[in-house]
């Protein structure tokens, strides 16, 4: 009896020893994932990425499981990771709206909001059928918020659906829809119009792609497979511009879409049910408007002189064919360092001027590749700057400190956004809102529609 006592205590001894070490051994590699959390997390606030620039994810804690299904679908670095068992948020800033957390979530844990309580982000005021204060005026795509290629696409297509069921089919105007802005949103829209036989016209203030057409030609885009209109599925993981624009154009000599490129929107009037809008070339009569544009409008300037010189760029399409030159680029986002890369991979001598004292709010890949880049004296980081005056041959730095750079140049590039198009939002009455910390898609929303 004793002996069968002994062994019973040493079995379960036995058990609890192993139940211990493995416990222990579990707390040990959550420690030390915790500290590698907490270390990206400060590094982030370091950069300036952790607090959000507009859209992020916002993670429900109270219901939140920890699976990491949110981190695994997000297509971005560290932009999510998990602490304590729950979902965290670590480079909030380089969210770029793909949604993918938000669809991976098993307990519908996390939202998309646009803005913070403490920075607000300008906003048209738009419905959930994405339906502007004026009726049968509709915003679809990155004006509206979502700027990600495939969420642009699915926008385009529902903002068109919403006018094919609101439309009066009695109206005396020239267009059932006219549709402004040939990016993704407004291609989709087209084709989509095309699908539900409208009268449908479509006007590109430049040329077809928007926002995509100015990247660089051998830049990668990151998509996802998305459904077009008419066309179907399409499976991409990465693809260049040119692939991507490729692509659209064969699917409109397909269809037979025809697109008003090079033709600006300049006014948009509505009498009773009839909008009139007015362009650089013509003008029409349509029962809706769909806005497609995008929010940067124009590039913003430098303001400085010189700055009307031929030499003095706002997109770089072709940076194979610029080599050996003495190359300027202003400003510290993605779309500055990425050109700034592609100049100096290309044997030009590329200086950047950046007003700040540090890049902040980068893409990782973008932000370790820049200091490789400065490290190996590929490119030459100016901090703390800003252009002064252009000239034929030189350009003039001023810091922080009020000391004058003078610097050799051929070539200027300036990346310093772009002016949101409010004025003319504004102008033809469309309310324009400040959105703090307002939630642009959760569950609760996607299911009650």
């Amino acid at each position: 009896m004793i002996e069968e006592k002994f062994y019973e205590f040493l079995f379960y001894s036995i058990i609890f020893l192993i139940t211990a070490f493995v416990l222990i051994g579990y707390l040990l590699v959550m420690n030390k994932k915790n500290k590698a959390i907490l270390s990206k997390i400060q590094k982030a606030k370091e950069l300036g990425t952790y607090e959000p620039v507009s859209l992020h994810p916002v993670i429900n804690y109270d219901i939140c499981i920890g699976t990491a299904a949110c981190v695994e679908a997000c297509p971005e670095k560290d932009i999510l990771g998990i602490l304590n068992g729950k979902g965290v948020v670590i480079n909030a800033s380089r969210c770029v709206g793909h949604g993918a957390c938000f669809h991976a979530c098993p307990v519908e844990a996390i939202s998309l909001v646009m803005g913070t309580e403490k920075r607000g982000v300008e906003l048209p005021h738009i419905s959930p059928e994405f339906e502007t204060n004026i009726p049968m005026m509709f915003i679809a795509g990155e004006l509206g918020g979502m700027g990600l290629i495939k969420n642009a696409v699915e926008q385009g297509k529902q903002a068109i659906d919403n006018i094919s069921k609101k439309l009066n089919k009695n109206h005396n105007a020239q267009y059932d829809t006219i549709i402004v802005g040939a990016g993704p949103a407004g291609i989709s829209a087209t084709l989509n119009a095309k699908q539900h036989s409208l009268k449908y016209l479509t006007l590109e203030q430049d040329t077809v792609g928007g926002t995509v057409y100015s990247f660089p030609r051998q830049k990668i885009i990151m998509t996802s497979p998305m459904n077009l209109p008419l066309y179907g599925r399409i499976k991409l993981t990465e693809t260049t511009k040119d692939e991507l624009l490729k692509l659209w154009y064969s699917i409109f000599q397909k269809y037979s879409i025809k697109i008003n490129e090079n033709e600006k929107v300049l006014d948009i009037k509505k009498d009773d049910d009839v909008f009139t809008v007015i362009t650089n070339k013509n003008s029409y009569t349509s029962a809706s408007v769909l806005l497609a544009i995008g929010r940067r409008g124009s590039p913003r300037k430098l303001n400085v002189l010189g700055e009307e010189k031929p030499k003095v760029f706002y997109r770089l399409l072709d940076p194979e064919l610029i080599q050996n030159k003495d190359v300027l680029v202003v400003g510290g986002g993605d779309s500055a360092i990425e050109a700034a890369l592609m100049l100096a991979n290309e044997g030009n001598r590329v200086t950047i001027s950046y007003r700040s004292e540090k890049f902040s709010r980068l893409k990782e890949k973008n932000f370790q590749l820049i200091h490789e880049a400065i490290n190996n004296n590929q490119v030459k980081a100016i901090y703390n700057s800003n252009v002064k005056q252009i000239f034929d041959e030189y350009v003039i730095l001023q810091t922080n400190e009020n000391n004058e750079i003078k610097i050799k140049n051929d070539l200027v590039y300036v990346f310093i956004g772009g002016e949101l198009p409010n004025q003319f939002l504004e102008k033809i009455g469309i309310k324009i809102t400040k959105k703090y910390g307002e939630v642009i898609l959760s569950h609760k929303i996607k299911n009650s529609n």
